[in-house]
Order: C-alpha cells, then structure tokens, then sequence
C-alpha cells in the first residue's frame, strides 16, 4: 500500500511538472502565449508578481473565477483583485476622479492594491457583494506582459490556500499543483517578508484607508500624506 501511494505520488509530481514554464531566465513570445492561452481555455495558472507568488484566472470568465475560489478554499465573499497592464486601464474597471489619476501616476506600478469603486464593465460575478474593486499593476513585466495578452484584467491573489502563508517559490505551494492548469516559475521571489502587497482604499475622495499594511505601507503613506494631503480614515 505504501508503494502504490507513493508511486501515486510521485505520477502526480511528475505530471505537475510538466506544466511548469521556467520564466526565472527570461522569457519570450511562446512563453506568454503558452500561459495565454491556458487562461483563454478558462484555467487559473500561477505566476511570480512583484511580492509573492499569485495565482491568476480571466476575471470576464464566471466559470474561471469560481474555479480560483475552489482552488484557494475560500469565500467567495471575500474580494478577489484584478491585475491590468497599464494606467490608462483603470479607468475601464474602477471610478477615477482628476486628484485620484494624479494618485495612481505615483503609486503604480508598484507593491500597491488601490482599491476604487469598480465600474458596470467589471464581470458581476468577480466579487458580486461589493461595490469596489482593488486593482493592481505589480512592478513585474510577466504579468503586466501577460494581462496585455489577455486583453482584459486578470483575477489575481495569493498561491496558497486561504489562511495559509504566502508563498516565494512554487515549491511553497505544492499543494495545489494538481489544480493549477499551468505554472510560470520565476524562481524564488525577492520579498522575503511574504507581506505581499499594501491595499489601500482610494473609493473615497480626499481620503484614504488602509486596509493591509503590506510591504510598501511607509511608501504609500508618504505619498497619500506629504504630497497630496489626505486623510486617513479609521
């Protein structure tokens, strides 16, 4: 019995493998297709951000959302982020005032979520018990490079299950390899802290919240407070 599970185990890790792209070199076309295309065909696929690792699915696509709440185990009341290339597409998924634009130029792209009020153009079923939505462009060209390929935002949060601590290699998160469609292995991250990415709530104008410290909190709170005076809210 102890053979045939290990056995099994060992054609599990071997199958895994093979869906694991080594992007910690560089990368090129084929590459971004390839992880591309896994997403179109609605799978979720593990990528390296510019804090921790992070798994990712179309946040158009309903079935594929669900599907990254499965494999996390976890609410679907809690809000899922949505990754996008550039500034100007912001726009399309959250409320940006004049003052709040300005804002973005100076935090993005960065270790920042900003969090705004999504917009009618946003899936409803990404996150359906909110009326905001925190968005990201991570200081990382893969997953900028790749969110353009898709040509809309990407579901993004942590690879792990929920609760459990954030990850900086893929080794970390083993155990949801068998559900992941496809791996990008950047090799081991550099944020050793596993703080992943400060949120901070921009819904409001004139204000701010933060909602998780994370690993650019002083940054953030320099800029919201020095440069554009505003106000934090408790």
């Amino acid at each position: 019995m102890f053979r045939a599970a290990s056995k099994m185990a060992s054609n599990c890790s071997l199958e895994a493998s093979k869906r694991i792209i080594s992007i910690s070199h560089g990368y090129g076309k084929s590459e971004i297709e390839s992880v591309t295309s896994a997403l179109q065909r609605g799978g979720v696929v593990a990528v390296p951000t510019d804090t921790i690792y992070g798994v990712a699915a179309l946040a158009q696509n309903r079935e594929a959302v669900q599907k990254l709440y499965d494999i996390k185990g976890r609410n679907s009341e809690k809000p899922v982020a949505i990754c996008v290339s550039e500034l100007e597409e912001i726009e399309k998924w959250g409320r940006v005032s004049s003052v709040t634009k300005n804002i973005l130029k100076d935090l993005l792209p960065g270790p920042m979520t900003v969090v705004l009020r999504r917009t009618t153009s946003l899936n409803p079923d990404l996150n359906p018990t909110t009326s905001v939505v925190g968005i990201r462009i991570p200081d990382n060209d893969f997953i900028r490079d790749l969110a353009r390929a898709c040509g809309q935002p990407l579901a993004l949060t942590s690879a792990n299950i929920s609760s459990h601590r954030s990850t900086i290699s893929i080794e970390e998160f083993k155990e949801i390899w068998p559900k992941i469609d496809l791996i990008a292995d950047g090799g081991v991250l550099r944020d050793r802290t596993r703080q992943g990415s400060t949120v901070v709530d921009l819904s409001n104008d004139g204000a701010f919240k933060i909602i998780r410290e994370g690993c650019a909190y002083e940054k953030t709170l320099d800029i919201l407070r020095r440069k554009y005076n505003l106000r934090e809210s408790k």
